[in-house]
């Protein structure tokens, strides 16, 4: 990871509101890209897949402990970042059905 030193609180803070940005970009992205899933899906059980579920978050823990963060906290974020998106994905398949 490329972290630079800051020199001040205000400069920390300032490189944490871009981290920030950049990580609700990338939410609002993977979240694009659920929407389009659902138009492949053939059913709510199939919008829901557990078995890809398990295996996101199992592969995001990893990462985290290859970077050096808690594993709990990236499952905790992954869980409710995936619960809420797959209630999104449910809505745009039952939209895409209807149409």
């Amino acid at each position: 990871m490329d972290i630079k030193k800051c020199t001040t609180l205000e400069e920390a803070r300032a490189k944490i509101d871009l981290v920030d940005k950049d990580i609700i970009t990338l939410i609002a992205q993977r979240n694009g890209y659920i929407k389009e899933i659902a138009h492949f899906k053939n059913s709510i059980d199939e919008v829901k897949a557990k078995d890809r579920i398990d295996f996101v978050i199992s592969n995001a823990r990893e990462q985290a402990i290859s970077l050096g963060l808690s594993p709990n906290l990236i499952n905790d974020l992954y869980v409710r970042m995936i619960d809420a998106m797959v209630e999104s994905e449910v809505a745009e398949y039952k939209n895409a059905k209807t149409f």
